[in-house]
C-alpha cells in the first residue's frame, strides 16, 4: 500500500502497457476504471477494475486522474473523440505516457478545458524491463499545467514509491534527448533486422549485443517506431546525422582501401 491518499484513476487504452501500470497502481491501493477500443471487460473483472465500453460513461465516472495509454499515432484521434464536456470534475488531472512529449503536450493544451490539469510523463520502461520491479528505472515528467498540486504529487508518488528515478524536464528537452537515444536505438535495431542478422557459431560479445538489440527492437510495433519519427521534430535531423555518419565511415574505408590496394580495387 502507498502512504499517499488513494486516487481514482481512469485508464484510456487498456493494452499491455495500460495493464502493466494498472497492476502496480492496484497493489498500492488506488481505485481504477478503464475504457478501450478493444473489450477488456474480462481482464478488468479479474483485476478488480470497472471497465466502460462507453467513453462518455467513463468520462462521467468522477476520476481524479485520467491516464492516457494509447499509441502515439492514435493519441490525437482518441483525445479529440472524448466527450470532455461530460467531465464531472473539471480539475481532473490528465496524464499521458507517450514516448514523445511535445506532441501530447500540444494536443492536451489544445483539446482540454483550461481548468483541467496536464502532466506529461514518460515511464522509460515497460512490461519486460519492469517485470521485476521499477527500482532505479527512469520516470520523466513535465508539470505542464497544474492547479491541484496534491493530486499531481500523489500520482507522481506512485512511481517514486516504487523506487523510480524521477526526472523532471521540459517536453522539448525530452524530445531532443530521445531523438538522439531512443529513436536512434530503434533505428539501428530495425536496420539490423532489414539486414537479417542472426547469431553465428563465432559471435563476439559485441555481435551478441547487436542481435539482442535487433530482437528487442522488433518486439515493438512499427506503429511505435513511426510515431517516434513522425511526432518528434528532432528525429529527422538525427536520422540525417546517422546517414551522414555512415557515409563518412564508408568514405574512410574506401580511402584506406585505395591507399593499400590502389584505385583499381574500388
Amino acid at each position: 500500500m502507498s502512504n499517499s491518499p488513494s486516487l481514482k484513476i481512469g485508464i484510456v487504452g487498456f493494452g499491455s502497457f495500460g495493464q502493466f501500470l494498472a497492476k502496480t497502481m492496484i497493489k498500492q491501493g488506488h481505485t481504477l476504471t478503464a475504457t478501450s477500443r478493444t473489450d477488456y471487460s474480462h481482464t478488468c473483472l479479474q483485476l478488480g477494475i470497472q471497465f466502460f465500453r462507453d467513453v462518455g460513461t467513463f468520462i462521467e465516472a468522477n476520476n481524479d486522474v485520467i491516464l492516457i495509454c494509447t499509441s502515439i499515432m492514435s493519441f490525437t484521434k482518441v483525445l479529440s473523440s472524448m466527450p470532455l464536456a461530460c467531465l464531472k470534475k473539471p480539475t481532473t488531472l490528465f496524464v499521458d505516457v507517450l514516448s514523445v512529449k511535445e506532441h501530447p503536450r500540444e494536443v492536451l493544451l489544445r483539446v482540454l478545458p483550461e481548468e483541467s490539469d496536464i502532466l506529461c510523463t514518460h515511464p522509460m520502461f515497460g512490461p519486460e524491463s519492469g517485470k521485476n520491479g521499477w527500482k532505479d528505472l527512469n520516470f520523466m515528467y513535465d508539470k505542464v499545467r497544474i492547479h491541484d498540486e496534491a493530486t499531481c504529487s500523489n500520482f507522481l508518488h506512485i512511481f517514486a514509491s516504487e523506487g523510480c528515478k524521477m526526472l523532471q524536464m521540459s517536453c522539448e528537452e525530452h524530445d531532443k534527448i530521445a531523438a538522439k537515444s531512443q529513436f536512434i536505438t530503434h533505428t539501428i535495431g530495425r536496420t539490423l533486422a532489414e539486414m537479417d542478422i542472426e547469431s553465428t557459431p563465432i559471435d563476439t560479445k559485441g555481435f551478441q549485443t547487436l542481435t539482442q538489440l535487433k530482437n528487442t527492437t522488433m518486439r515493438d510495433s512499427f506503429d511505435l517506431y513511426s510515431g517516434l519519427f513522425v511526432h518528434n521534430r528532432f528525429a529527422k535531423q538525427e536520422l540525417e546525422n546517422l546517414q551522414r555518419a555512415l557515409d563518412r565511415v564508408k568514405e574512410m574505408l574506401v580511402q584506406r582501401m585505395r591507399e593499400e590496394l590502389g584505385p583499381e580495387k574500388d
